[in-house]
C-alpha cells in the first residue's frame, strides 16, 4: 500500500475541493493513484446525489454573463439545497465558471457535456461537488441569446438574474442593457409585447381575472368593504380605436354629468384617457416588458425609455429566478 502524504491530500483537495479526510481516503482506496481517487470521490457524489434525489434545491447562485464582444449571453442557475452553501465563495465562484463555460454551449444537453476541467465535464463536476458539499446540486436554470448587444443584469444576492439583446449596439448600450434586464429581473416579464398575444389567451385570461375580481367583491361587500374595479379589457390588444373613441364619449359625458365647463374639457379628458388605458391593460403590466412602467420613471414605459437611447430596439431577454 502506498504511503499516503500531507501533499497529495493538499493536491487532491486543491483539485476536487473535497474534504482532507475524504480525499486521504480516497487516495488511501486508490493507492495513491490521483486518477482513480477522484473516481472515488465521483462515485460518492453520485451515491449523495441518488439519495438526495428527491430532496428539494431551492437555494443557489443565478449568474448571467456575456461574451467579450456583447453579441452572446447566458443565464444559468446553480442550484443547492440551503442558503448557507449558495452564499458560499467558492460555490459562487464555480456558478461563474459553470456560466463561462455555458457562454460557449449551443444548448443545456451541450453544456452538460462540456469539458469542466481535466477532461471532466460539467455534468460530472456537479456530481462530484454534490459528494464534496453534501447537498444536491444541479443546474436549474440555463437560458442563452445571441443579438448585436447583449448585456446583462445580475440581482443583489445572485438570486435572479437577466440578459437582453438589442438590435444593435448605441452609446451607452450597456447602461440601457442593465436597465432593461434589471427590469426583466424585478417584474418578471413573459414576452416582448401586447401584440405578441394570441386572442384566445387575451379573451380567456380576461374572462378567468374578471371572474376571480367579482369573486372576490362578493367579499369585500360582505366586510362593506371598497370593491375592486371590474375592468372591461386587460391589454391593449383588445383597446380598439372604435374601444378608445367610446371611452371618451363617455368621459365626456361624465365631465357633462359633474357640470364641468366644457372649455377645459381637453385639459381633463387626457388623464381620463390615460386612466381607462392603464385600468384596463393589467395584463401587458404584467407579462408584456416594453409595456411595463419603468421601474425608475413610472412616468413613461420601457418602450419610451428604450425610444430615448435612439434607432434600437429590444429583440429577446431571459430571465432566470431562484425565488
Amino acid at each position: 500500500m502506498a504511503k499516503i502524504t500531507a501533499a497529495e491530500v493538499g493536491k487532491l483537495r486543491k483539485m476536487t475541493g473535497a474534504g482532507m479526510m475524504d480525499c486521504k481516503n480516497a487516495l488511501v482506496e486508490s493507492d495513491g493513484n490521483f486518477d482513480e481517487a477522484i473516481m472515488v470521490l465521483r462515485k460518492k457524489g453520485q451515491k449523495v446525489a441518488d439519495k438526495r434525489a428527491d430532496r428539494d434545491s431551492s437555494e443557489g447562485a443565478a449568474i448571467a454573463k456575456v461574451n467579450a464582444d456583447n453579441t452572446v449571453g447566458v443565464v444559468i442557475s446553480l442550484n443547492c439545497e440551503t442558503d448557507f452553501v449558495a452564499k458560499n465563495d467558492d460555490y459562487v465562484t464555480m456558478a461563474h465558471k459553470f456560466a463561462d463555460i455555458a457562454l460557449n454551449a449551443s444548448d443545456k444537453d451541450a453544456f452538460m457535456a462540456a469539458d469542466y476541467e481535466n477532461g471532466m465535464t460539467v455534468a460530472e463536476k456537479i456530481i462530484e461537488q454534490t459528494g464534496v458539499i453534501g447537498e444536491k446540486i444541479e443546474i436549474g436554470g440555463f437560458e442563452k441569446i445571441e443579438a448585436p448587444y447583449v448585456g446583462f443584469y445580475i440581482h443583489a444576492g445572485n438570486k435572479i438574474a437577466a440578459i437582453v439583446g438589442l438590435s444593435k449596439g448605441v452609446d451607452n448600450a450597456s447602461n440601457l442593457t442593465k436597465d432593461v434586464a434589471m427590469q426583466v429581473a424585478s417584474m418578471g416579464a413573459t414576452t416582448l409585447s401586447y401584440k405578441d398575444f394570441d386572442a384566445d389567451f387575451v379573451a380567456a385570461e380576461t374572462q378567468a381575472r374578471i371572474a376571480a375580481i367579482e369573486k372576490d367583491n362578493i367579499e369585500l361587500g360582505r366586510l362593506g368593504k371598497t370593491l375592486k374595479n371590474v375592468p372591461q379589457y386587460i391589454s391593449r390588444a383588445q383597446l380598439t380605436d372604435e374601444v378608445i373613441a367610446k371611452a371618451e364619449a363617455d368621459a365626456k359625458e361624465e365631465l357633462k354629468a359633474e357640470g364641468k365647463p366644457e372649455q377645459i374639457w381637453d385639459r381633463i379628458l387626457p388623464g381620463k384617457l390615460e386612466r381607462f388605458i392603464s385600468d384596463n391593460t393589467t395584463l401587458d403590466q404584467e407579462k408584456c416588458l416594453l409595456d411595463q412602467d419603468f421601474i425608475k420613471d413610472a412616468k413613461q414605459s420601457v418602450a419610451d425609455y428604450v425610444k430615448a437611447y435612439g434607432d434600437v430596439d429590444v429583440l429577446s431577454f431571459k430571465r432566470v429566478s431562484l425565488a
